[in-house]
């Protein structure tokens, strides 16, 4: 299996050209299903991180309890609310995700959703109902631990963004070669697999791309809200499945290096990597 690497020539050759006729609805409709009590800024960053990479229209869902909030903190997503207990999603907010669903060009599920019984309710539901392509972050990840059969039976592309911990808890296991012990794992569960660290490894079991940008001052909560973010959207916009996570890993540690370059590695945050997305995208 070859193992590419991008840079930012490459990167911006996969990106589609900004048709000079279109409006928002050609740069992709997301549906973003994030948030939680006590886990608002991961709804946040994850939209923020969609749209500053270029999403057309991206369609928030939070937990009703945290509606205000976000609805405050966010001006350009639509953001609406969805039916919650105990501040996470409940399996009463299936019936307005399903009205939602089949208008989506992609949809990302899981950043600071939490975990319960209405979270893989509606997990399940978003995989075995979408037919787009549809990113699982975070405690969607772990929610589906023990119901990893879903990805089996999906046609549509599916992409997994574990760290370690989560890759290992999902049933993943990691040998000296990464990368091999990724694409085994994606060809298993019918998946495209990010698997985030140090030289992030890209694959779909047959095709592989490993990421060389980033640094550790990137190591700080609601980071990797921001990359599912522009993984979603890329994926909105068109670019096949493999490509937008090789290209939204590749923009994630550029914006970071960006941030150590300019104000250093201690002192950066998320909202400082979506300050610099724009200009990597130029």
């Amino acid at each position: 299996m070859e193992i590419r690497e991008l840079c930012h020539e490459k990167v911006l050759s996969l990106l589609p050209d900004r048709d000079p006729w279109g409006h928002k609805g050609n740069f992709g409709k997301l549906l973003l299903l994030c948030g939680s009590r006590g886990f608002t800024g991961a709804a946040y960053l994850a939209a923020m991180g969609a749209l500053r990479s270029g999403a057309g229209l991206t369609f928030l869902g939070v937990p009703e309890s945290i509606y205000a909030i976000e609805a405050v903190k966010l001006n350009e997503p639509v953001v609406f609310p969805l039916p919650d207990t105990d501040g996470k999603l409940s399996i009463m907010a299936i019936a307005e995700i399903e009205k939602r669903l089949p208008q989506m060009d992609a949809v990302l599920v899981g950043c600071g959703l939490g975990q319960s019984s209405g979270t893989l309710a509606v997990v399940k539901f978003v995989l075995e109902n979408a037919s787009c392509p549809v990113v699982v972050d975070a405690d969607g990840i772990n929610v589906l631990s023990g119901h990893k059969d879903i990805l089996r039976r999906r046609t549509a592309p599916t992409i997994l963004t574990p760290h370690d911990g989560e890759f290992i808890r999902f049933g993943g296991t990691i040998g000296e070669d990464r990368m091999a012990s990724a694409a085994y794992f994606a060809r298993e569960w019918n998946s495209i697999l990010l698997l985030k660290g140090r030289r992030t490894c890209i694959t779909d079991g047959f095709g592989a791309y490993r990421n060389l940008t980033g640094n550790p001052g990137m190591a700080v909560g609601g980071s990797g809200d921001v990359l599912a973010g522009i993984i979603v959207s890329l994926l909105g916009q068109g670019i096949a499945p493999l490509e937008a996570a090789a290209c939204a890993a590749w923009l994630h540690g550029a914006a970071g290096d960006l941030c150590a370059q300019e104000i250093g590695q201690y002192g950066m945050l998320p909202t400082d990597m979506l300050q610099r997305l724009p200009r990597l995208l130029k």
